[in-house]
């Protein structure tokens, strides 16, 4: 079989896209982990279908590189550019994912503006902070973040007991000037850190306006600069979060399965 895809990438975070709206595409969870490693496949930090939906104009149809399913910040905008491109919307539009409908906006110089769903207040677990936005996600706030074994202490958390029986990603995040932080994140079902994790950023920006930084939060990642903005609701819950940065084509080709 030959399927024609779309390399992209979202502040590093990279992914294959694929137009699969008349469903005829069916891969397996080995065929996704072939073709997402980065020496026997295309290589990416994910695999996303573009498919019809009876609910909006298309479904975001997101797997990690294990083959394991979540919503993706990141891979959710670039399959919003990737849309555009599919003439399935100009400025605006609405698509499913997996945690639900969501409005996107494609604006100057490739960026992508997502509304990300309502989340719950923090949770903090012994000095750490718990948020799921779209993805469990725990924020551990760290001194010297460039050279902070984000991989090691990552995995270790990650797997603890505490996080069982589906782990949670972890992001380590720096506190800067200028109302800015420094995020890097271990990835759950990427299983290593990634330049950049748009559902991770998200839950970062807010566990830091509890260190009183305001929205939009300005957030600097290994593979690039995003922003988060948010509201503050009742009993601390957050609503009209905005996830908010590029996204890149990077090459087109076929597979062959």
């Amino acid at each position: 079989m030959t399927i024609p895809f779309t390399k992209y990438q979202a502040t590093g975070n990279d992914f294959i896209l694929i137009d699969n709206r008349d469903g005829k595409i069916v891969l397996s969870k080995e065929e996704i982990i072939r073709l997402c490693d980065r020496k026997f496949g295309v290589g990416a930090d994910g695999l996303i279908f573009i498919e019809a939906s009876t609910h909006a104009p298309f479904n975001v149809n997101y797997f990690n590189s294990d083959g394991s399913q979540s919503l993706c910040g990141n891979g959710s905008r670039a399959a919003v550019h990737f849309a555009a491109r599919l003439h399935l919307l100009q400025d605006h539009t609405v698509f499913n994912a997996y945690d639900g409908l969501h409005e996107a906006a494609l604006l100057q110089n490739d960026v992508v503006r997502l509304r990300m769903n309502d989340t719950a207040p923090a949770i903090m677990k012994g000095g750490e902070i718990f948020l799921n936005t779209g993805s469990p996600h725990i924020v551990r706030f760290v001194q010297d973040i460039d050279h902070y074994p984000v991989f090691e202490e990552g995995k270790q958390i990650r797997y603890s007991e505490a996080h069982q029986p589906n782990g949670s990603n972890v992001n380590f995040v720096a506190l800067l000037p200028d109302n800015t932080i420094f995020v890097r994140t271990y990835e759950r079902g990427v299983e290593n850190e990634t330049l950049s994790c748009g559902t991770g950023v998200t839950a970062a920006a807010l566990a830091a306006s509890a260190k009183g930084y305001t929205s939009p939060i300005h957030i600097k990642t290994l593979g690039g600069s995003l922003s988060v903005a948010f509201k503050i609701g009742q009993a601390g819950a957050f609503t009209d979060i905005y996830l908010i940065g590029p996204a890149k084509k990077v090459f087109e080709g076929t597979l062959e399965l």
